[in-house]
């Protein structure tokens, strides 16, 4: 049923580019969002929302790439039916959850919890990240879903983490 979606998905040069551009500006390892967290750290403003992408970014490489992916063990659609032509390099890597669709949700719910009009754009972009995972061929549908889940859940705890670290620092600066 998953290899019957995927294979369903119309492809064509247009959206190849648009896909492959979509990948390459993301990051092998999702690092548009840390470089986004950066640019966030340097701004009063958005400090919190910053730390709270990169506490984020951390839970999933370390709790996503290094824990689910391991647990679960799924090969990948490409690396199942090999003669599906792709349009990037055949990675070696595990499949579930999808890391690349839980860092972009990550980092954008925790973008979204402060500041919605800067998390509605991060949550768009997210979803084409998510999207071209299966379209790249790289990625199940079920891969993509469980990322998304998991990536919000982790932007929902780093602000969390990021608010109660914040009021115990304010707290013990307090006369």
């Amino acid at each position: 049923m998953e290899f019957q979606f995927l294979y369903a998905i119309p492809r064509m040069e247009v959206l190849d580019s648009f896909f492959l551009t979509v990948n390459k500006i993301t990051g092998s390892y999702g690092q548009l969002w840390v470089v986004i967290a950066v640019i966030l750290l340097f701004f009063k403003k958005t400090r919190k929302i910053g730390v709270a992408v990169l506490v984020s970014y951390v839970l999933v490489y370390v709790l996503g790439q290094y824990g689910l992916k391991n647990m679960f063990s799924r090969m990948r659609p490409c690396q199942i039916d090999e003669t599906f032509e792709l349009l990037v390099a055949r990675p070696s890597s595990l499949s579930f959850p999808s890391t690349h669709s839980a860092w972009a949700f990550g980092a954008a719910t925790a973008i979204f919890l402060g500041n919605k009009k800067g998390g509605f754009i991060a949550l768009i972009w997210a979803a084409l990240i998510a999207f071209s995972r299966m379209y790249l061929f790289l990625h199940f549908p079920t891969d993509v879903l469980a990322g998304i889940v998991f990536g919000a859940l982790m932007g929902i705890i780093a602000v969390k983490l990021v608010d109660i670290i914040t009021k115990k620092i304010g707290a013990a600066k307090a006369p």
